[in-house]
């Protein structure tokens, strides 16, 4: 790849750490601030829980992009040890390819239910873009705001899923390809 395109790519990979980090830390303070006001001071907010478990569900979807991009998700390696390297290369792509598939979909139907969902969190407050600026609204923040997360990892998991496919059909051109990155399986297809 470019040395752009591969700064972009680290770019990304960088950022979607660190949010992935921020959403799990404020999973334990959400966590954290609930109980000890529930069991300390007998005033829980009752927006505690449900920011813990937006917070969580935005992470997994984070993750999910990481996961295709660094091929860390479910696989076959296995199987892969068996098969030529270009049988395996073939193979690995046509994964690659679904999952770019699936991230489609995840646009796709993701906006559908983003245009279409009703309904409010009545323990939320939000902010929203009005008159060209953020304006504070007290109460009653859209459910669509929290299922927003699809698209966007949609859009997340088919831009890695493209590129974990490019940079394998790169690096099988230049002759530096490699299967999978679990030592367990090279291990173990090492001892066969």
């Amino acid at each position: 790849m470019s040395a752009t395109v591969m700064f972009v790519d680290r770019m990304v990979r960088k950022a979607l750490t660190a949010f992935c980090a921020v959403l799990l830390l404020l999973m334990v303070v959400f966590t954290v601030y609930s109980v000890v006001m529930r069991y300390v001071f007998e005033n829980p907010p009752v927006w505690g829980d449900l920011l813990t478990v937006l917070s969580n569900i935005w992470l997994v979807f984070f993750a999910l992009a990481l996961t295709v991009r660094d091929k860390d998700h479910i696989a076959l390696d296995l199987v892969y040890t068996w098969l030529p390297l270009k049988a395996a290369f073939a193979v690995q792509q046509f994964w690659s390819l679904v999952i770019f598939g699936l991230g489609i979909v995840m646009i796709v139907y993701g906006m559908e239910a983003v245009s279409t969902m009703g309904g409010k969190y009545w323990e939320m407050w939000y902010f929203a873009w009005e008159d060209g600026r953020f304006v504070f609204k007290p109460n009653y923040m859209p459910k669509k705001y929290a299922i927003s997360i699809v698209p966007i990892s949609g859009f997340l998991v088919s831009l890695a899923a493209l590129a974990s496919i490019i940079e394998d059909c790169m690096r099988l051109n230049t002759g530096t390809y490699e299967l999978g990155k679990d030592t367990d399986i090279q291990d173990t297809a090492d001892q066969a």
